[in-house]
């Protein structure tokens, strides 16, 4: 079985340190170009579906959270705050309040909307640390996520061009949702106590999942504490199953930072993240295609291999004509081993560009697949068109 957190070490994904702490991974350059490359791709995504990308900070004032509601609802799951001149600051445990402010920023009226505004965020959990583990469950937190902010009449059409966008996605990750989760609110203090408003969330959820044929579990105690969300659940190949993406509908965060559009009226606020956080995700790639990702989020995309040293010089130049490509691709010369040896060492790698004598003459290499299969002799600038994800 691919366990994530073994294999991840053991590809240069990820790591940890004492000395920085338990919850708190780091990632090294393989791990670093997979981020990346799902970073990039997701940003790509949402753009051509109409997102405008921001930037926040990850502290606010606690007078911040209190006005969101989470301090009141989400305080023992938050970092305590920190004394700066006089004033509390506090980590945030999630960005759309930060998203609110954006909204408000500004007098925004009805052609201004639906507003998609999305970020790559940190965003801090104060998670205990008999539950925390490689990847799946850390105290720092990357995360894809959006805020479309409409008018209540167009809020179901826009949580299910989320879902259409959340499908998009997995399909080009290779991932597959086990189930869809209608999560809901439970008893207790944690839950903002208004039943209309939830009554009315989780009718607009259901009509969403209803009117696109999708089966749904109820979950009593998983909705978040201003409102009802779809999880899609994931899991992992030993059935392990974990919450990946969701789509919320928010009434409650606009009444309390007073949103408005021309005319006065409250705009609904629908949350929505397409690929969750980035360590969960990583943690579900590396178990689900066992390091040999698609090419496109390869660490390394293309391997060059010459023959002996006297195929170097050629073997340097088309390294340098990958990279200028936009692959991403390294060098691994004779001195290293046999061609075998080297194959098998670079086994993960979608593209091995071996160069010969015949390869030199011609000015080409010979491309191997890492399944063993011989492509021939592939120009470089179709190799990195190959290793760009689909839209």
């Amino acid at each position: 079985m691919n366990d994530h957190r073994r294999l991840g070490r053991e590809l240069g994904i990820f790591d940890t340190d004492p000395l920085i702490g338990a919850g708190f991974p780091y990632w090294l350059p393989a791990g670093a170009a997979v981020r990346k490359a799902v970073e990039d791709y997701v940003h790509e995504l949402e753009r051509r579906n109409g997102y405008q990308h921001v930037n926040s900070p990850v502290l606010g004032k606690r007078e911040l959270y209190e006005r969101s509601g989470h301090w009141a609802h989400y305080a023992e799951d938050m970092f305590p705050p920190m004394n700066v001149g006089g004033e509390e600051f506090v980590l945030r445990p999630s960005l759309c309040p930060h998203h609110a402010l954006i909204y408000r920023s500004r007098p925004r009226s009805h052609r201004d909307l639906p507003l998609r505004v999305a970020e790559l965020g940190g965003m801090y959990r104060s998670e205990l640390s008999g539950v925390l583990g490689g990847l799946t469950r850390v105290r720092a937190v990357q995360l894809n996520d959006g805020h479309v902010f409409c008018p209540p009449e167009r809020a179901a059409e826009e949580m299910s061009a989320a879902l259409d966008l959340i499908e998009a996605a997995h399909a080009q990750l290779g991932i597959q949702a086990v189930r869809h989760r209608l999560s809901v609110r439970g008893e207790g203090a944690k839950f903002v106590d208004d039943p209309e408003m939830w009554a009315r969330s989780e009718a607009l959820l259901r009509d969403v999942l209803e009117g696109r044929g999708r089966a749904y579990d109820e979950e009593r105690g998983e909705g978040a504490f201003y409102g009802p969300k779809i999880d899609i659940q994931i899991a992992d190949p030993a059935g392990r199953e974990v919450t990946l993406s969701t789509v919320q509908v928010d009434f409650y965060q606009p009444e309390r930072f007073d949103l408005r559009y021309a005319g006065g009226d409250r705009p609904v606020m629908v949350h929505r993240s397409v690929v969750g956080s980035l360590e969960r995700l990583v943690a579900q790639l590396i178990e689900v295609h066992g390091g040999a990702f698609p090419a496109w989020m390869a660490p390394v995309q293309a391997v060059v291999l010459p023959l002996s040293d006297a195929e170097l010089p050629a073997a340097g130049d088309l390294l340098r004509r990958c990279l200028a490509a936009g692959l991403r691709a390294e060098l691994a010369p004779a001195d290293r081993g046999s061609l075998g040896a080297r194959i098998r060492a670079h086994r993960l790698v979608p593209y091995q560009l071996v160069v010969g004598p015949r390869e030199v003459a011609g000015g080409h290499a010979s491309v191997r697949l890492r399944d063993g299969r011989q492509a021939g002799e592939v120009p470089v600038e179709q190799l990195a068109a190959e290793c760009r994800p689909q839209f």
